[in-house]
């Protein structure tokens, strides 16, 4: 990248594939300096199955954004989710070599490094590895072990699975299409990055994220991820019911949804009818926007209970585990009339609508705040969160450097000193001791 300061965040959504590049400002607010959309045409249900198609979408969303921003880019951070995806709960231990020494994050990452090594199923690969809490010599719930003393450091996990082949797939697309993947993050955690608040995740809330081809779930706890799932249904489904259900064209049904669609049919009354245009001068349909909502309404119920069966699965029901701050929804599909009402309704908890420009610099495009942005905005943090890591790695290298090159300094001056100290010390020959070494010498090359 021409930049150290700037990222960028891919989202490969079934619908869309948005590339968005930015940086933080002083404020650590994320300033957005170029966006490109494009249609995605080679994706289904969060999956690849036309890489060509995909690799044309991701160029035209990647050119878009390099031209708005006039920043040339190599490498992105992407997303990934789809119906392959799911994760389990997997506790492990290591035990150091040296308990008087202080945990460090060398410790951590070596404890990481071991759950990357468990056995998955064939032809499946672990894409994240969350820590939860930690144990340090028996001692439980610690969240921050580093700094403190100990033997044996033990952790729960949150590991996230998914398929080889839809990974390599994937990272196969952002290679032809001429880029580097500086890191492949899990949808659902990109987009709690960009909505959710610190607060809401240690009291506990659920993120619904409704795309067109998945609907992503991520439970937090006491600002840990604690449950992750993916429901191979979004958006895309409603508009295929609506098609079906008013005998139209996929266009037609998409605008129907966007611009009319409600996931409460008691809202409109039976009078209220819209015309859409016949085929090559075919009569118009006319469609009653009860019956519309009725088929949403149908379709998003189905969704909502999915999801509110994973919820149920965590065990939300539990004082311990209970989610006070509820259901925030995101996503394309959070955008649907009366969807928060009707979410209500079904798993009486406490819902909003979860929007990225918190994050966001104040001079940010407002369309690019809307839902549907909230895991292209959180790729682009998590892509500058990694840079951040870099940096501080990096200069932390660079003093440990600078350190061993002042102690070798330190220790070739002691060592001069003490030369200079050993000739100093060495006491002066008296006139005999001089005159028997000529004379040893003379018996020497007379021999």
């Amino acid at each position: 990248m021409e930049h150290n300061d700037i990222s960028v965040g891919l989202d490969i959504g079934t619908t869309k594939i948005v590339a968005m590049i930015g940086r933080r400002n002083e404020y650590g607010k994320i300033e957005l300096l170029g966006t490109g959309k494009a249609k995605s045409l080679g994706v289904h249900r969060g999956v690849v199955n036309n890489i060509t198609q995909t690799i044309q979408s991701i160029q035209m969303a990647v050119d878009e954004a390099i031209a708005v921003s006039g920043i040339n880019i190599d490498e992105a951070v992407v997303g990934i989710a789809g119906q392959h995806i799911r994760s389990l709960q997997h506790s492990d231990y290591i035990t150091r070599p040296n308990s008087e020494e202080v945990i460090s994050d060398e410790d951590l990452e070596m404890l990481e490094k071991q759950v990357h090594k468990l056995v998955m199923l064939p032809g499946e690969e672990i894409i994240h590895v969350l820590p939860q809490e930690f144990k340090v010599d028996g001692q439980g719930e610690i969240t921050e072990p580093v700094g403190m003393y100990g033997g044996r450091l033990e952790a729960n996990f949150h590991v996230v699975v998914g398929q080889v082949s839809s990974i390599r797939n994937v990272g196969r697309c952002i290679k032809s299409a001429g880029l580097n993947l500086a890191g492949i993050t899990l949808e659902p955690l990109a987009s709690a990055e960009a909505v959710l608040s610190t607060e809401e995740k240690e009291a506990g809330v659920a993120l619904i994220d409704i795309g067109g081809g998945t609907t992503d779930l991520a439970i937090f706890k006491n600002g840990i991820i604690r449950h992750t799932a993916v429901i191979p249904f979004g958006g895309n489904v409603i508009t295929e019911d609506i098609k079906e259900g008013c005998s139209i064209i996929e266009k037609q049904a998409e605008l129907l949804k966007t611009k009319f669609g409600s996931a409460w049919p008691g809202e409109n009354k039976d009078n209220e009818i819209v015309s859409i245009p016949g085929l090559r001068g075919r009569d118009p349909k006319e469609i009653t926007l009860k019956n519309l909502s009725r088929i949403i309404h149908a379709r998003v119920v189905e969704i909502i209970e999915q999801v509110f069966l994973e919820i149920k699965n965590y065990g939300h029901e539990e004082p311990k585990k209970k989610l006070i701050a509820g259901i925030v929804l995101t996503g394309g599909g959070a955008q649907l009339k009366h969807l928060k009402q009707l979410v209500e309704y079904i798993t009486g908890m406490d819902t909003r609508i979860g929007y990225p420009n918190e994050n966001l610099a104040g001079d940010s495009d407002e369309s690019l705040s809307s839902p549907q942005y909230a895991t292209a905005v959180g790729l682009l943090m998590n892509g500058l969160n990694r840079l951040d890591k870099k940096k501080i790695k990096s200069t932390q290298e660079k003093d440990i450097q600078d350190k061993e090159a002042e102690n070798i300094k330190e220790t070739e001056i002691e060592e001069v000193i003490e030369e200079e100290s050993e000739d100093i010390k060495e006491p002066k020959k008296s006139i005999f001791e001089k005159w028997g070494d000529k004379f040893r010498d003379f018996l020497d090359n007379a021999e």
